[in-house]
């Protein structure tokens, strides 16, 4: 019988025969206080001259999620490739749990599970055959019980003897994460994992993604959906052109880099704003039936109360007024526009 590709974890050293000496989990080398993951500058370069990652430097602590965004082509999966073994790097190292990825790959890899951007699986393979062949790759034991949780966890119980052609495109997403997950590794990358999944099941994906990290996997997402990000990560980073822009705490960065919006509705429209109000750098829309006043949240002053008071003196109505918060997604935009 012919060897099956091997795709939907990292296998330890990238041959879908590989047997591990030892099945129990290696030991991470560094104490729980080191990051899980450290990158140290990481760059790729290939053969066309492409340079895909720029000295990028990255530490993922432990039990974290960590989400990375960047548009297509930023370097995202490429770097996700060389920390799983499937990429060389041009310059750099990378440890995972303290084992380097190239001194001792076995170990290294053995920590991770992975569930790439493009499905593929063993079609005409049973979904329980497929979960438990990835298993085994590691030199795990059989273990039934634990197989049954994930495809409960992923909702595919009910799909366990179907063959892998048999499933919708969102059952096959989850199908790869539950091999991904088979031989319980301590890190899991997804890359774009809710991509063709609808709304509930995405829903369903975040609910699992949290009780993973509840039991101490760390979590590394790429996505396009910024409301994943803001829904789910602990932390944010933001590559563009191969370049970390930056790694932050979500509430930080949003603090930080978020804006607020204040919209006034007016009695009568403006035609012209008096030059009383030049300083607050307001623009006029809604034909002069509405001005928006961008102010910076973690200034000492956010100038609204003299704004109000200079509108008033230069009779000016408002009717009505609401604030509105900067979103990840403004910041991500931002960002990248400014780094471009």
């Amino acid at each position: 019988m012919a060897t099956r590709p091997y795709i939907g974890s990292c296998p330890p050293d990238g041959r879908a025969n590989f047997r591990a000496e030892n099945s129990e989990k290696p030991m991470l080398q560094k104490s729980s206080t080191s990051p899980i993951i450290s990158v140290s500058g990481l760059s790729k370069t290939y053969e066309n001259g492409f340079q895909a990652l720029k000295s990028v430097d990255l530490e993922i602590r432990e039990s974290e999620i960590l989400a990375l965004l960047g548009p297509n082509g930023a370097g995202k999966t490429t770097m996700i490739s060389i920390i799983c073994g499937l990429a060389n790097p041009t310059t750099g190292s990378v440890t995972v749990g303290g084992h380097d990825i190239k001194r001792d790959f076995r170990a290294a890899r053995s920590l991770i599970g992975l569930v790439p951007q493009e499905l593929h699986t063993e079609s005409f393979e049973s979904v329980w055959a497929t979960v438990n062949f990835s298993r085994g790759l590691f030199g795990k034991p059989p273990n039934a019980k634990l197989v049954e949780q994930i495809l409960r966890d992923l909702t595919l119980w009910e799909k366990k003897d179907s063959k892998v052609f048999e499933l919708s495109g969102g059952m096959k997403r989850r199908l790869m994460i539950a091999k991904a997950l088979s031989h319980e590794p301590r890190i899991l990358f997804l890359d774009e994992p809710t991509a063709g999944v609808d709304v509930e099941l995405r829903k369903d994906m975040w609910q699992l993604i949290h009780k993973l990290r509840e039991t101490g996997v760390t979590v590394i997402l790429t996505t396009h959906y910024i409301e994943e990000a803001e829904e789910m990560a602990d932390r944010i980073g933001v590559i563009n052109n191969g370049e970390m822009l930056l790694i932050e705490e979500k509430s930080e960065l949003m603090r930080k880099l978020g804006r607020k919006q204040l919209t006034l509705e007016l009695r009568e429209p403006v035609d012209t704003l008096p030059e009383a109000l030049g300083r607050y750098d307001l623009e006029v829309a809604n034909n002069g039936q509405t001005l928006i006043y961008t102010y910076d949240t973690s200034a000492a002053r956010t100038g609204i109360t003299s704004l109000l008071a200079d509108l008033n003196r230069s009779g000016i109505a408002v009717r009505d007024l609401e604030t509105r918060s900067s979103s990840l997604e403004d910041i991500f935009v931002s960002l990248v526009r400014d780094r471009s």
